[in-house]
């Protein structure tokens, strides 16, 4: 799904979309540095598990800082170059036409000195939960500006089209520094909407439209 996202090579005038450089690995851990040397990734690497079945290990992040870490990973897993982002995501639900967006902590960012510094495997049980709201947080404005709702709008419809979805979210950060560089990072279909404000009005309103739009089209008797 993410390939759908560069695939579009989005830039307007509000803002660029991409997503991260990223490499599959299905097994065989020892083969990881030699995978990552010849697709150019660069460290510090977020390794994020391919299963996708709601359990606690499905939503485990793992921070690779250097190659010899790379071999204590336990495919299939999916692998990504860490963009720093000033530690907030933007969860973005798209329920039809419908847009909703809600501000999240996530990893720190890593500077120069820490990436020399840091050796290992740094382990997130779960980073976006609804406890790390970050929503009514003291946050520098520049980071916690949320993405401009016209390329969101531009973003949910080319997906909606492309996937064939119409229930769906996304994970997005923007690079730290530079206002407008936006990275899908995850999406997943059919999430739980329980955490979005007033979720109840957007869904019902979705459902409803759904009924009346199948009930418009049906032949007249």
């Amino acid at each position: 799904m993410l390939q759908c996202v560069a695939d579009m090579n989005l830039s307007t005038s509000y803002g660029k979309v991409d997503v991260p450089r990223q490499l599959v690995i299905k097994k065989d851990a020892s083969s990881i540095p030699d995978a990552v040397t010849k697709a150019g990734l660069t460290l510090p690497l977020v390794a994020k598990p391919l299963v996708a079945d709601g359990s606690a290990k499905s939503h485990e992040l793992s921070l690779a800082y250097d190659q010899y870490s790379l071999r204590k990973l336990e495919p299939p897993l999916v692998l990504q170059e860490f963009i720093n982002h000033g530690g907030v995501l933007f969860k973005v639900y798209i329920v039809g036409e419908a847009i909703k967006v809600v501000r999240r902590f996530s990893l720190p960012d890593v500077c120069k000195r820490e990436l020399a510094n840091n050796a290992g495997v740094c382990r997130f049980p779960r980073v976006s939960c609804a406890a790390a709201s970050a929503d009514d947080a003291d946050l520098d404005p520049v980071i916690a500006e949320l993405p401009p709702r016209p390329l969101l709008e531009k973003l949910g419809k080319e997906l909606r089209r492309r996937l064939g979805l119409r229930l769906f979210n996304l994970d997005i950060i923007r690079e730290h520094g530079t206002g407008d560089q936006f990275y899908v990072i995850d999406i997943n279909y059919f999430p739980g909407y329980g955490k979005v404000p007033e979720y109840e009005h957007i869904f019902t309103d979705f459902l409803l439209g759904l009924a009346q739009s199948k009930y418009k089209k049906r032949p007249y008797q």
